[in-house]
Parts: C-alpha cells; sequence; structure tokens
C-alpha cells in the first residue's frame, strides 16, 4: 500500500477545492467562484483498496493586501515544505502567463514529486492544451501535467494513480472512515462563509469572518447552532442584513440547510452581525476567530 501526504497548491480560483472534494469523495472544503475563499489548511483523506491519499488543500496563491491574506499564504508555503509530494492546480481555462509558469517552476522543484493538474478542460478549446504544455515543457516544468476537469470528472482517475504512485509505501495515515481532519463546529462556520461568498458582491464577503459560539445537540436530537457573522463596517452589515433582514434570512436558511446534510439531524440556527473594523489587520481579533500563525 501507498499513503501519504499531497500538498494542493495553486492561484486562488484554480479549482484547489472542488478537485479535492471530488478526489475524496465527500464535501471537505467550501467553494465559490470568488478568489480567498479556502482560508485554513484543510486535509481531504482519499482511501482505497491500494493507496491513501492525504490532500492538503491550502489557501490560493494571493497578492497580499493585509495580514490575513500575509497568514493565507504562510500557510501554503508552510504546507508546500512538510509533504510527500506536490499536486499544483492550474486553470487552464484562465490561459498560461508567464506568472503561472514561474509558479510552476518554484512548486515543482522543491525536491519532492509533484505533478501538475491542468483544470476545467471541459470549457475551454481543446487546441490550447497541447500548446501550453508544449510551453512549459520549453520553459523548464519538468513535472507530468494532467489535463482534468472535476466538474465533468474527466481524467480524475488517471490523476488520483498518478498522485498515489508518488507516495512512499506505508499503512494508512488515518481510519478508513476518516475524510477530513476538521470537525463538525468548523465546518458549520464554513458552510456560512460559503453561502455569503455566493450571495454578496465585491468586497463584503472578503472582510467576513464567522464564529460559532453555540454548538450542541439536544435530547430530541435537533442541534443548536448559534453563531456571529463578523464584518468591517457599519455600512456592510446594513448590506448583509438587508432590508428587514430579508438577506441575513436567505443566507441562513440556505446555510442551514447545508448544515443538516452535513450533521444528519435537523438545525435551529441563531445568526447575529457584528462588526469589528479592520478585524483582517488586527492580529488578536484574526486569532480569536480562529486564523492562528502557531497553527501552522
Amino acid at each position: 500500500m501507498r499513503s501519504g501526504t499531497v500538498a494542493v497548491i495553486g492561484k486562488a480560483n484554480a479549482g484547489k477545492s472542488t478537485l479535492v472534494n471530488v478526489l475524496v469523495g465527500e464535501k471537505v472544503a467550501i467553494v465559490s467562484p470568488k478568489p480567498q475563499t479556502t482560508r485554513d489548511r484543510i486535509l481531504g483523506v482519499s482511501t482505497k483498496e491500494n493507496f491513501q491519499i492525504v490532500f492538503v488543500d491550502t489557501p490560493g496563491i494571493y497578492k497580499q493586501r493585509n495580514a490575513l491574506t500575509e497568514l493565507m499564504m504562510k500557510t501554503t508555503e508552510t504546507a508546500s515544505r512538510d509533504v510527500d509530494a506536490i499536486l499544483f492546480v492550474h486553470d487552464g481555462h484562465a490561459g498560461l502567463k508567464e506568472d503561472d509558469v514561474a509558479l510552476m517552476k518554484k512548486y515543482t522543484s522543491l525536491g519532492v514529486p509533484a505533478l501538475i493538474a491542468y483544470t476545467k478542460i471541459d470549457i475551454m478549446p481543446k487546441e490550447n492544451i497541447p500548446a501550453d504544455v508544449k510551453t512549459l515543457f520549453e520553459a523548464g516544468v519538468t513535472a507530468d501535467v494532467y489535463p482534468v476537469s472535476a466538474r465533468k470528472g474527466m481524467n480524475l482517475k488517471k490523476l488520483e494513480q498518478a498522485i498515489a504512485d508518488m507516495l512512499p509505501e506505508g499503512g494508512p495515515l488515518f481510519p478508513d472512515d476518516i475524510v477530513s481532519d476538521k470537525s463538525d463546529k468548523f465546518m458549520v462556520a464554513e458552510l456560512m462563509r460559503e453561502k455569503i461568498l455566493l450571495k454578496y458582491e465585491k468586497e463584503i464577503p472578503h472582510g467576513v469572518a464567522v464564529v460559532v459560539n453555540t454548538f450542541k445537540k439536544g435530547e430530541s436530537g435537533v442541534y443548536e447552532i448559534g453563531l456571529d457573522i463578523v464584518c468591517e463596517k457599519k455600512n456592510h452589515k446594513a448590506i448583509l442584513i438587508g432590508k428587514q433582514g430579508r438577506a441575513l434570512k436567505e443566507v441562513a436558511s440556505f446555510a442551514r440547510k447545508d448544515m443538516e446534510k452535513l450533521l444528519g439531524a435537523k438545525v435551529f440556527l441563531t445568526v447575529y452581525v457584528k462588526v469589528k473594523e479592520d478585524w483582517r489587520d488586527k492580529r488578536s481579533l484574526m486569532k480569536e476567530f480562529g486564523y492562528r500563525q502557531d497553527d501552522l
């Protein structure tokens, strides 16, 4: 049997979390069309008869603008140094730029086995694929390139086997029934943040943290969950709540349905919106909201 850890690295919005969710077979990371969706290092475990792959889903590489994104980038750098292999995910539909090539060379030349998942091939001209692979080869990128589509399931078995072949021989790192290292409480907060990312536009979703204050299962089997949505400005709070509270009720309803799927039980959800100005640049608040450098 082969087993080991694989850092999943790539630009923001390259499709890393979607790919990990499909390969694991369950939702272990939230997804949205917006950058900075993944903020934490999340493990997703895929266990098959002959291998166990522990995917380390990392925050997307993004231009630093505040202390939170700086912390996210440090998370990615740390993950790339402490794994058995690297899977670099590139959005083929977005094209191939000089900085893409530079990032691939950086992360596939760290002294550990590496390969490239060239994603979203279902929504791009097929003739672009060999041209981009040729460009990478001529630029000195030696890692094998696997064109895939997570949404359509194209070439995923080949990619998964190639990843497994890079790993060392050894026993499983996690029991067979474990698919993630994150708790249900963590996932509840992430599901709420996912719905906020999907509903609201511009800067508002990126300036939001979700803090779970109450998480308990009653004797009736119903979960009582109370959480705070923390934003950075008073006008953001007004937008999050909406006229007569309609926007907040709608996003909370969507989140509650996914929470019930996750927990397999009914959920009684209470949501408040609070303002903590510029919390993404205040390390004490970042730590309070669960973003801690000492976890890396």
